[in-house]
């Protein structure tokens, strides 16, 4: 084993006293009690060690003056022309709630690599600084701080790992709709990724960025509750097997689920649809179903099909619904193809981002004790100091974003805005559909080309003055 990958208790006699981590990365510390969930009660050890061992230091070193720390994106992904921002609102409940409890500082304490002054700061710890961000739903591009931290350094430094997760896979999830939603054209788009999702957290989360940037409702019931999301579903092929025929299947269903949309594809597709139209005529006026689902073969000529079949049995009100394995790809494909869907179910590859399941965002110490700080690793440099990024607009098209230095004057609309004073909100978080109509407002507001499939730059400028902080 590399001899700088073996990480050495800070307190040798200490660490003679109890069980070493036989993988020689650490001391395994107390167990807790077995916890499924990350909440306000444990959110406060959601980060990494390191956060923890570079507060004590700077802590020793009376390191406390004011520090300010960016999030951004270095780069955008190959296939993406934007990024919308999602997250915040999340990030300041845990500003304002983050506590190190008696139970933390035990686990904490058994590590036996923290001294007694620190554990006890932690014990009174307050986030007390100020925060600035790019409102949710902000479309966002390379380089741009969507979120800028002024607190002592310490805390400003603890809220490294926490923040950098809430924000990265919201706005990835954002992101990501957004593009399923305008290939979509209007059309119905229904999250359904919640079962392939990377764990609960995301999965309940993702869904309210869903929401935000445009897709209709999801099939997650706890988001529902929990963001006043609309919530949809349609029924699963297991229904369809557990009866002794499909026709028995789709009759007891609609008795107890009015305004359903119907699976059609469990054995063959156009018998389904067929074993529909036989409902429809014995159920007569009793016959309430909202639409059909395709969920396998190939869904434009399935589709067109469908259509025939349905409007010639007088059953043009009955809505067609695609699923299975879609993206803004395949979704952009249905439509140019002239299909007649109605609606798209949208799964893994959106829940996951398939395509770029990742972003690129850093959060970088930019300015410390009044003095700017910058960092020139090779592809990896920051801009220095306290900045805001302003969008010039030109008869309602974004035209370019110019960063700059917090106090240079340039007309244009500033992006970021004053959101917490002293660990508090400044005024509480908008509605979620204030939020989604201003993302779609966002949206609408740039350029066409961007919002094509295609790889487009948007032009980001940096300021003379900045650069030249930045050496």
């Amino acid at each position: 084993m590399p001899q700088e990958l073996f990480t050495i208790p800070r307190r040798k006699s200490r660490a003679l006293q109890g069980n070493w981590n036989l993988t020689g990365f650490a001391w395994c510390g107390k167990p807790d009690m077995p916890s499924h969930w990350v909440d306000d009660s444990n959110a406060p050890l959601l980060t990494d060690l390191y956060q923890l061992t570079m507060m004590e230091a700077y802590l020793a070193e009376g390191m406390r003056e004011v520090a300010v720390f960016d999030l951004f994106a270095r780069r955008l992904p190959e296939i993406r022309n934007y990024l919308v921002t999602c997250g915040l609102d999340e990030v300041l409940h845990y500003f304002e709630s983050v506590r190190f409890t008696e139970s933390h500082i035990d686990y904490l304490r058994s590590l036996r690599r923290f001294s007694p002054e620190f554990l006890e700061y932690l014990a009174k710890f307050r986030f007390t600084g100020d925060v600035w961000a790019m409102p949710e739903g902000t479309v966002a591009f390379a380089n741009e701080a969507v979120l800028e931290v002024v607190a002592p350094l310490p805390e400003a430094q603890l809220a490294e790992t926490y923040v950098m997760n809430q924000i990265h896979i919201a706005t990835l999830a954002a992101s990501k709709a957004a593009r399923v939603v305008t290939s979509a054209q209007g059309r119905t788009v229904v999250d359904y990724g919640l079962r392939r999702m990377q764990g609960t957290d995301a999965g309940t989360k993702s869904a309210r960025a869903f929401y935000i940037a445009g897709v209709d409702a999801t099939s997650n019931v706890l988001a529902g509750k929990m963001y006043g999301i609309p919530v949809s579903g349609t029924m699963g092929h297991s229904y369809i097997q557990a009866h002794d025929s499909e026709y028995e299947a789709f009759r007891n269903f609609v008795k107890h689920t009015p305004g359903a949309i119907l699976l059609v594809d469990t054995y063959d597709t156009i018998e389904g649809i067929r074993q529909v139209i036989r409902l429809s005529r014995e159920m007569g006026s009793r016959f309430n179903i909202a639409g059909i689902r395709l969920d396998s073969g190939d869904p434009i000529s399935l589709s067109k099909e469908a259509r025939r079949l349905l409007d010639e049995a007088g059953l043009s009100r009955v809505k067609i619904f695609v699923s299975s394995s879609l993206d803004e790809q395949s979704i952009e494909e249905l439509i140019e193809s002239t299909a007649p869907i109605d609606g798209f179910g949208v799964g893994t590859r959106m829940a996951v981002s398939a395509d770029a399941p990742y972003l690129d965002f850093v959060y970088k110490l930019v300015e410390y004790a009044g003095r700017p700080r910058t960092k020139r690793s090779p592809g990896k440099g920051i801009l220095p100091g306290r900045k805001q990024v302003y969008r010039l607009i030109e008869n309602g098209v974004a035209r370019k974003d110019i960063v700059t230095l917090r106090d240079e004057p340039i007309a244009g609309t500033p992006l970021l805005e004053v959101v917490m004073i002293g660990g508090r909100r400044v005024k509480p978080s908008p509605a979620l559909m204030e939020i989604r109509k201003y993302c779609r407002e966002q949206l609408r507001g740039l350029p066409k080309d961007l919002l094509r499939l295609t790889p487009k730059p948007y032009p980001v400028e940096i300021t003379a003055s900045l650069k030249e902080l930045a050496g």
